[in-house]
């Protein structure tokens, strides 16, 4: 079971749909006990960092996601996703996840922003996330800001949109995309069914313990 989590940033219908049609079993929840049994976590979304981090505190899912990393198992940002798992954004100076170093920036003046609409990813490892993807795939992007990485070893892939930016980016067991693999087309697809592949390559994961809410 891939675990997609709703903490109000949207689009969580389309990835579910994504998984599904790649033969996984996607469940949307915001319940931190159903986090801690998944074999695999998306977190997806669109918005804002400020509205994101605030969601996860008001839902008590920060310290969840967090945890779930340190567990090994497999983890998928996107969009959204991946902004919020750097350590902090210029998007109203906020605090993020903290589990990749670097923050998020504004994209720079000179062309639209935001960023919307298809564009190329040149690869720069090979990474089982990626089989089947070639360097120069179009991915379908929408946002204003972008990851600044303080390790460049965790950029998988990189794109142009007024500065060359980190579009992909993964260390151990930590992945994201500035993109949107589900309005990605086939590409897109491909890289859920990696990601699901790796999920099930996982032992049977051992249920960590959650704090009930009060």
């Amino acid at each position: 079971m891939i675990a997609v989590l709703d903490y109000g940033a949207g689009n969580l219908r389309s990835v579910a749909k994504a998984l599904e049609a790649v033969g996984a079993q996607p469940v949307v929840t915001s319940d931190a006990r159903v986090v801690a049994d998944a074999s695999g976590l998306i977190v997806p979304g669109q918005g804002s960092a400020v509205d994101a981090m605030r969601n996860l505190d008001r839902l008590d899912l920060a310290e969840p996601i967090r945890a779930f990393v340190r567990s090994g198992r497999p983890f998928l940002g996107g969009c959204l996703g991946e902004q919020i798992i750097f350590e902090s954004s210029d998007e109203g100076n906020q605090t993020c996840l903290g589990l990749l170093p670097g923050t998020c920036r504004r994209l720079p003046g000179g062309q639209k922003v935001p960023h919307m609409g298809w564009n190329s990813v040149d690869l720069r490892a090979a990474h089982p996330l990626l089989a089947g993807v070639p360097s120069g795939s179009f991915f379908y992007f929408v946002h204003s800001y972008y990851v600044d990485p303080a390790d460049r070893s965790v950029v998988l892939g990189e794109t142009d949109y007024g500065v060359r930016f980190a579009s992909i980016v993964g260390r151990d067991n930590v992945f994201a995309t500035q993109f949107h693999p589900e309005k990605s087309s086939e590409t897109g697809l491909r890289i859920y069914r990696n990601f699901a592949a790796l999920c099930e390559r996982q032992p049977t994961p051992v249920p960590l313990t959650v704090p009930a809410r009060v």
